[in-house]
């Protein structure tokens, strides 16, 4: 399948050069799974872009609009990867805001990702990241377009057997994936790390603690590594059980088993394929 996009409704590849999205990283971005013609968790990612734009004073896409683009691009799309793009638009060299804002919207489908497949059930392998996330408690939780921190993690290594880096902060406290958030089980009971200075809110994350009793805290490495069984997730992989950080192992759990099975009967995530 080849890359599609709509830029603000019509058929495009191109940005102007002077969009605050390329200038600056001034906008923000949602990843959605797309599922026989379904837009998997649609309205949840609706909810996080608009808490995003309000956040940053962007002013709100229009939902309709949104969804037809979304629909019309994904007309008979088995599975794909839809990536909406809403920056700030277009201004002047400089930070200041421009005095009438009027947002590009972007709508890409890209093909499934090969990496995301069913042999990753049986568990991924993960290392510890040097790379230590800063706090910034007003951008923690959204998707903004400024990834630099993931991509400086992510660029330490190029073993392709190590499928997910799990990053912490400057405190040392567990965070999240690279690309994915961490749930882990210690005696039963299902804990997530605390994401309020730092890090991606994630749907599925946000999905899950909707769900389940979820013990929400500060997680040094020490209490991970204890851990009974961890997981990782996001809306294209899913749940996908951690088999070994660095050199250490963990099983694969029935919590684990049984929040990815829930999440997949309610069409949640997807089945990979």
């Amino acid at each position: 399948m080849a890359v599609k996009s709509l830029i603000n409704g019509k058929s495009s590849d191109e940005i102007s050069l002077y969009d605050r999205g390329l200038q600056y990283g001034d906008g923000l971005f949602e990843t959605v799974a797309v599922v026989d013609e379904t837009l998997l968790c649609w309205n949840e990612h609706l909810d996080r872009l608009q808490t995003g734009c309000i956040r940053l004073n962007i002013p709100v896409p229009n939902q309709e609009t949104l969804l037809e683009e979304s629909t019309r691009l994904i007309k008979s799309t088995k599975h794909g990867v839809l990536k909406i793009i809403i920056t700030r638009g277009q201004g002047g060299r400089g930070y200041a805001l421009p005095e009438r804002v009027e947002p590009t919207r972007i709508v890409s489908l890209y093909p499934w990702p090969e990496h995301v497949s069913k042999n990753l059930e049986a568990g991924v392998k993960t290392r510890i990241c040097d790379y230590r996330y800063s706090h910034n408690p007003t951008l923690a939780g959204i998707k903004h377009l400024n990834r630099l921190e993931q991509i400086l993690a992510r660029a330490e290594w190029n073993d392709s057997s190590i499928n997910e880096g799990i990053v912490l902060d400057h405190a040392d406290n567990v965070i999240e994936g690279t690309m994915s958030n961490l749930f882990y089980v210690v005696d039963g009971i299902l804990y997530t790390p605390d994401l309020s200075a730092c890090g991606v809110d994630g749907i599925i994350r946000q999905k899950i603690i909707k769900l389940n009793d979820v013990c929400i805290n500060k997680t040094s490495l020490e209490s991970l590594m204890a851990a009974d069984e961890i997981f990782i997730c996001n809306s294209i992989i899913g749940v996908l059980p951690i088999k070994r950080i660095d050199k250490n192992s963990f099983p694969i759990g029935e919590v684990t088993n049984q929040i990815k099975q829930a999440l997949q009967k309610q069409n949640i995530i997807p089945t990979l394929c």
